[in-house]
Formats: structure tokens, sequence, C-alpha cells
């Protein structure tokens, strides 16, 4: 090897290859490490606290790993020409599946790619066309209007159709690649409107930025983050799904470049959903991870799938966490080729609280829900908190220093961005009968 560092994982049976350096990421090294015992290496253009330090990875510079040529040329060179072991690449956002589709044809067959291709990809998350997947397999989905800037013009004549129950409304890109290449005053992941005075005005920051391609404006279903779920699929090469986890959501990120990332999570189960979800990713013909957002309606009592995440998401060690490691599914298939052909959907079944934030926060996060907290509670005190940072194969001091500052940190910031008095919605009770009593 180049370098002594990698030494050790050239003798690795498989290689777990992770772009990008945020937590999303390390939970993806960390399920690797618990279930096989390896490193994996970080492709980032950029260190973090969170890759900094660690006994479990090593980081591997890239000046800009979303350009697909400039992630092809860092794939190529060492340490990773010299492993010539099968090497698995992962995504820790949806512009990195664009990339790495964009890019896996120049790799060599060493190079295991558990993602659809661009044709699929692009009809469940950007084409529009998941409107009508959704409706062809009996999903609800919140009423969708598509706006589309890609036409030539100035930008002053927007045709807008409001979704009939008004505003408030959601809007948010439908391309995420092309969302990170523009900036404009105010940008989030995803904006809420209030007007359409509101509504005109952020269109024109858009407009004026550059970005070119359509957005999605929704209807803004009502409550707060216990409202949202969360269902994490894995379907087989020939799209049959193989295994579901599901959550509800107990307060999600509200800093506007990570608004709707849930922070923490209570697992459970919702064979109804998961039903839906099987429905829909046949639909779609989906190829390995599936993760969807939905929130609870207490006007109709349904709980609506919004997008389809290409991936495992920013918080995917909410799966790895019920004790139904993730990414053993990609090893078995995309590794070793070994998923048998007979076989019965399995759901994660294990009542976990993951969190990356103090419990103090999800406390105070839930103070309009004294039913739900004292469920939460009772779950932390047996033993049932995960949070992917605390790991114990991780010794150094500093590591450990700083994820205790973080901790502080995330604190900090919720009760800078996020009023919890003010999101309570009691409809949004009646939602509680979707996961399991202890």
């Amino acid at each position: 090897m180049s370098d002594n560092k990698f030494a050790s994982i050239a003798d690795q049976p498989f290689v777990p290859v992770i772009v990008g350096a945020h937590v999303g990421g390390y939970s993806l090294v960390r399920a690797f490490h618990e279930a096989y015992g390896v490193k994996s290496l970080v492709v980032t253009g950029a260190s973090s606290w969170v890759v900094d330090n660690s006994a479990i990875l090593e980081v591997v510079g890239c000046p800009d790993a979303h350009d697909a040529d400039v992630l092809a040329a860092t794939l190529e060179g060492s340490p990773f020409a010299e492993l010539s072991q099968p090497k698995i690449l992962l995504a820790t956002s949806d512009s990195l599946v664009d990339v790495i589709d964009a890019m896996r044809d120049q790799l060599d067959e060493s190079w295991k790619v558990p993602y659809v291709r661009a044709e699929i990809l692009e009809r469940a998350t950007r084409k529009h066309t998941f409107e009508q997947a959704a409706a062809a397999a009996g999903v609800s989905i919140p009423t969708t209007t598509i706006i589309d800037l890609s036409d030539e013009g100035d930008g002053t004549a927007y045709a807008i159709k409001v979704p009939a129950e008004g505003y408030p409304l959601i809007l948010k890109p439908t391309a995420p690649r092309a969302w990170n290449t523009v900036t404009f005053e105010g940008q989030a992941k995803v904006h809420e409107v209030a007007s359409a005075d509101e509504l005109r005005d952020l269109l024109d920051r858009i407009h004026a930025s550059g970005y070119r391609a359509k957005l999605i404006l929704q209807d803004m279903i009502p409550g707060d983050d216990t409202g949202m779920r969360i269902l994490t699929c894995y379907c087989d090469r020939n799209s049959q799904v193989r295994f579901a986890s599901y959550g509800r959501t107990l307060i999600e990120e509200h800093s506007p470049g990570l608004i709707g990332v849930p922070a923490a999570i209570l697992t459970g189960q919702n064979r109804e959903i998961v039903d839906e979800a099987v429905r829909l990713l046949a639909e779609l013909k989906w190829v390995g991870y599936a993760n969807f957002d939905l929130k609870y309606d207490p006007r109709d009592g349904k709980s609506k799938f919004f997008e389809l995440n290409p991936r495992l998401g920013r918080s995917n060690y909410y799966v790895t966490g019920t004790g139904f490691n993730a990414i053993t599914w990609y090893v078995d298939e995309y590794v070793h080729d070994n998923l048998p052909d007979e076989f019965e959907l399995i759901e994660a079944d294990t009542e976990t609280v993951y969190s990356v934030v103090p419990v103090r926060t999800i406390k105070w996060a839930l103070a309009g829900h004294p039913e739900l907290w004292a469920r939460v509670q009772r779950v932390i005190k047996a033993g049932g908190l995960r949070n992917p940072m605390h790991y114990k194969a991780e010794k150094h001091p500093v590591r450990w220093a700083k994820i205790l500052a973080a901790g502080v940190s995330y604190d900090r910031k919720f009760h800078q961005y996020y009023d919890p008095e003010a999101a309570f919605h009691p409809g949004g009770e009646a939602a509680d009968s979707d996961l399991p009593r202890p």
C-alpha cells in the first residue's frame, strides 16, 4: 500500500467506501464494523469531528465529490487501485447518488454499486411520476403540484396551481444535485410558504439563483414533528421487499440545511404502511434501499407518503440500532451474492429510541405529548437508547470530548430553531396507535 494507514484494510474480505462524512456516513461505517469488524474508507472533501480520530475508518480526500469526473478519478487512484477485493460504494445524500450513477461505468468490476439506474431513479424522485406511481399503487400522498423553472424566460410568469387545501404550503426542489449548485438568501432544504406573496418572492429568488429544474409545491399537513413517520425498505434485484424498518419521529432537525432530518425516532412496526410501500416499490421497479418520510394527517386519519429517498437516510442507525443491521442486506446480495430465493419479509420489531440529541432535548420537544414522553422514557430506562456516535470501539479522548460538546451544541441549536409549543397540534395524538405498545 502507498500509505501504512491503509495496510490493515488490504487484508479485509471487502471494503466499504462511504462518500460523505456526516453522522449518516459514520452510522454506515459503524454498521459495517459492528457486523463484520471491517474498517471503511470515507471519501470527503473536508474532514469533520464526526470522522476525526476514529478507530474504524480512514479518510480519503476528494477535491469535489459532487463532480462525477473528480470522484471517479479519486476512486481510480490510491489507495483504491491497490485494493483488489470487492468494494461496496455508498452515498450519504441524494445528490451523491446522482453523482455515483453518472460515473459508475468508469469503475472496474470490483466495485459494487447497489443503486438503481438513472431512468428508475428519475421516475421515483425527479420526473414527477412519483405521484402517478403512488396512485397506481393505491398509496396516499399530500396534494402536490409542480412548478417548472426550466422554461426560458425572465421568471416572472410562473405556472402555479395551488393545492386545494390552500396555504401554508411546502416548497422543495426535485433535483438535489442542481439545488446544491446554487445559492440564494434564505435557502433551505425545504421551504414553508404562508401566502401567495411569500411564494412569489421565494420563486423570484430561486429563479435568480440560476436553478432551472422543477419544484414541488405540496399541501402542508398540520401537526408537529411527532406526526412524522419514517420507513426504510430493502429491495432485492427483482424489486422484492426483503426487509422493512418503521418508526415514529420524535423531533426533526430545524436548522436551514437539515430541515426534515429526524433527530430522534421511536422504532416500532406498522404492517399496513409497509404493505403500501411494497406495492409502491414494485410499481417503481425499485432496487436497493428506499427511505420514505410520511406524515400522519389528523384531517383524515391517514399517514401520507412524501418523496422517496434513494438510499439509506442520514438517520439510518435507527435501523441498525434495533438489532437488524441495515448493511447486511447490501453485503449478502452484492458482495456474497447469496440472498435465498425463498423468503418472508422481515420487519424490525424492537422498540428503541434512536437519537443524536441529548435526552433532555427530547423531553423538551415532547412537552405537549406527556403520554408519548412517558413511553419514550420507559424505553430509554429499559436500555433502549441508541446514539450512533456513542460507540465503545472508539477510544480516542479527543473524539469523545467532541461528541459530548456536540450534544450541548445540538441542544442549543434546537432551542434556537424550533418552538414545540407553537408547533403542537393536539389532533396529532390520535396517531399514537400505529406503534406497538410495550
